[in-house]
């Protein structure tokens, strides 16, 4: 049963990574904007709700190792995103290496994910990865969203 608890997710989360994928391939045939950028993390935040039931929450340790695991991996996803500017509007550049790193941080994660749940709470380790994940997500689109206007300003 807790093979379970860890491989349905693991398999959603590969899922999911196959998707963001494509998602960014497609992306960089669109022009970005603000709203592009900013809407994600919003939409994640909602997943926060989860920490109102007791079986979600972390303590404050867990917290702050999960936020500076997050915020570690960011890097990797910043250093991988630049922006172009092409017929007057900004695009993502296509890199290659944003689905290799994709790929290494979700076998990261896997790998993570069933070390670490032989100690902790299938549930407590779900937040710690929601956490984990906002805290990836909201540095790469800050410094994105500060990329796209200081290219926006000079063009």
């Amino acid at each position: 049963m807790m093979e379970m608890k860890i491989l349905l997710p693991s398999i959603i989360a590969i899922m999911m990574s196959i998707g963001v994928i494509f998602i960014r391939m497609k992306a960089s045939h669109k022009p970005v904007s603000v709203k592009k950028i900013i809407l994600p993390p919003i939409f994640m935040s909602t997943g926060a709700l989860m920490f109102i039931f007791p079986y979600f929450r972390v303590t404050s340790m867990e917290i702050l190792e999960a936020a500076m695991a997050g915020l570690l991996f960011s890097i990797l996803l910043i250093k991988t995103s630049k922006f172009e500017v092409r017929d007057n509007y900004v695009y993502l550049k296509r890199s290659k290496a944003f689905a290799f790193i994709l790929i290494g941080l979700l076998i990261v994660r896997i790998v993570a994910k069933s070390i670490l749940s032989q100690e902790i709470e299938v549930g407590q380790l779900s937040g710690m990865f929601w956490i984990l994940a906002f805290g990836m997500i909201v540095p790469w689109r800050v410094v994105m969203l500060l990329q796209y206007k200081k290219l926006v300003v000079t063009n």
